[in-house]
């Protein structure tokens, strides 16, 4: 049965996958690009970058002699930027330590930073054909469905998904297995209105069998916060003011304007007031409301109020807080909020 369930699905995926441009090659390099871009990311949204970046680093050795800088640069816009971080550490590791090729043994490859064990099955499993199981979103829903299992689609269900896995995992093949498990989730065991009719392993699934593809897993709760935050716009002989975020915390090393979060009880003003003294040591001379820019992210959505702010003294520069022409400010790697504020400014 297990030989016959991975034949199906695997004979599916042949026949039906997306014509992704990763799936062209077994290159390693090109693979954990992929897979790392692809982590809390839609396909669609991926390719571009994907695409981007193999041009401006072709090889894990132009990745490893890049500057920081010119990687955040190139990963602005896909969020989550420790992945990109990590990535750039990992590429100098491979380069330094493996002569530039990743690693095919997984112990070795789970030392790399980024690498979990999500990613560790899924490069090596692609690129080398490693005996290797993958549980992402995906595939846990997959699995749940197809042993009925009851509850949210949480990390507590990986020691059961798991165990089927391993028991249906084939011998050869291992990469186009695992693309099939996440392409089935993706395609057609969708989260919502799964197309059963569609599925090549509808006759293995019991949740199908007892009517409650609906229902498994349990629908999950989001909740979405909402957040206010200021931004300040200072001008001085035409260069904007703009500072670098610390290194380790929420969009790490990403430059954007002064400002911060609204407080209880604060106006905007007010807040903006504050975070000028707090961040710069400055105060206002004049400040007036230009526009409002919204933006979201996995778990809050933010009103970003921005203000042409005048201060007294002009802000100090160093490292971190310089001036940057309008030209200039389009080569500083920005959280995407800043860059909308951008793109209405300039």
């Amino acid at each position: 049965m297990f030989k016959i369930f991975a034949r199906d699905l695997t004979r599916w995926y042949q026949k039906h996958h997306r014509d992704l441009p990763w799936r062209a090659t077994r290159d390693p390099y090109h693979i954990w690009t992929s897979e790392i871009m692809l982590q809390q990311t839609t396909v669609n949204a991926v390719i571009p970058y994907y695409e981007h970046w193999l041009k401006t680093f072709p090889t894990v050795f132009d990745l490893a002699r890049a500057d920081i800088h010119d990687v955040l640069k190139a990963w602005q816009g896909l969020g989550y930027y420790a992945r990109a971080k990590n990535f750039h550490k990992a590429a100098g590791l491979v380069v330094d330590d493996h002569g530039g090729k990743l690693p095919a043994d997984p112990v070795l490859v789970r030392s790399l930073p980024g690498f979990g064990p999500y990613t560790t099955g899924s490069v090596l499993s692609i690129a080398y054909d490693a005996r290797l199981t993958i549980i992402d979103a995906n595939v846990r829903r997959v699995v749940m469905r197809l042993l009925a299992l009851p509850g949210e689609a949480d990390i507590q269900q990986d020691k059961k998904v798991s165990a089927f896995l391993e028991k249906v995992l084939p011998r050869k093949g291992v990469g186009d297995f695992n693309q099939a498990l996440m392409e089935l989730g993706a395609l057609v065991c969708r989260s919502k209105e799964p197309l059963c009719l569609l599925c090549p392993v509808r006759s293995y699934c019991s949740a199908y069998a007892k009517d409650k593809q609906e229902t498994i897993p349990k629908p999950k709760q989001k909740i979405i916060k909402d957040i206010d935050a200021v931004i300040a716009v200072i001008r001085h002989k035409g260069k904007f003011f703009i500072q670098k975020r610390p290194s380790k915390g929420l969009l790490a090393d990403l430059w954007e304007f002064p400002g911060g979060k609204v407080e209880k009880g604060e106006s905007a003003r007010e807040a903006l007031g504050r975070e000028m003294q707090e961040e710069l040591g400055v105060k206002i001379v004049s400040a007036s409301h230009l526009f409002d820019v919204r933006h979201f992210y996995t778990t809050f959505r933010v009103k970003l109020s921005v203000w042409s702010v005048e201060t007294a003294p002009l802000p100090k520069t160093d490292k971190t807080h310089r001036w940057a022409s309008s030209r200039d400010l389009t080569r500083y790697p920005m959280p995407s909020g800043t860059v909308k504020v951008i793109e209405k400014l300039v």
